[in-house]
C-alpha cells in the first residue's frame, strides 16, 4: 500500500486546509473518512468472496477424488466378494459330491429338540423365569412328574 508517514500526513492536512478552507474542512474530512472506510469494506468483501470461491473449488476437487476412491474400493470389495463366493460354491460342490446324505425331517426335529434339552442349554436358560415371579403369579416352582401330579390331584379329589 501507500507508505504514509506522520510528516506526509501533516503536509496533506496543511494543503487541504489551504485549498478547502477552515469552514468546510471538517465536512470534507468526514466525507473522505467515510469513502475510505467504504473502499476498505469493499476490498475486504472482494477478498472474502475470492477466498470462498477458491475453497468451494478445492472442496469440489476433494469431493470428486473421494467419490473416485470410494468407487475403486467398492469395485475391489465387489470383485473380492465374487471371487470368494465362487470359491465357496466350488468348495461346496466338491463337499456335496463327496458327502451327500439325504436328511429327513425327523432328523432335523431331533436335532432341534436336542438343542433345548438339559439345564445348561441356552434355550432353557433364556426361557427360565425367576422364582419370585413364579411365586407371585402362582406358577409352579418345582418340576413334578406326571405320576406324582396325578397322585396329588387324585388324592385331593378323593377327600372331597
Amino acid at each position: 500500500m501507500i507508505d504514509l508517514g506522520v510528516s506526509k500526513l501533516a503536509l496533506i492536512a496543511v494543503v487541504a486546509l489551504v485549498v478547502v478552507g477552515p469552514e468546510r474542512l471538517p465536512k470534507v474530512a468526514r466525507m473522505a473518512g467515510n469513502l475510505f472506510g467504504r473502499a476498505q469494506r469493499y476490498m475486504a468483501d472482494v477478498k472474502s468472496e475470492v477466498n470462498r470461491q477458491m475453497e468451494i473449488e478445492e472442496f469440489k476437487k476433494l469431493r470428486e477424488e473421494s467419490v473416485a476412491a470410494f468407487k475403486d474400493v467398492e469395485n475391489t470389495i465387489h470383485s473380492t466378494v465374487q471371487e470368494a463366493s465362487s470359491h465357496l460354491s466350488d468348495q461346496a460342490d466338491i463337499f456335496e459330491s463327496n458327502f451327500t446324505r439325504p436328511t429327513t425331517l425327523d432328523e432335523n426335529e431331533i436335532l432341534r429338540k436336542s438343542l433345548r434339552q438339559g439345564r445348561n442349554s441356552w434355550g432353557v436358560k433364556r426361557a427360565a423365569r425367576p422364582t419370585w415371579f413364579k411365586r407371585t403369579t402362582g406358577m409352579r416352582t418345582r418340576v413334578q412328574s406326571g405320576a406324582a401330579r396325578m397322585k396329588r390331584f387324585h388324592h385331593s379329589a378323593n377327600q372331597k
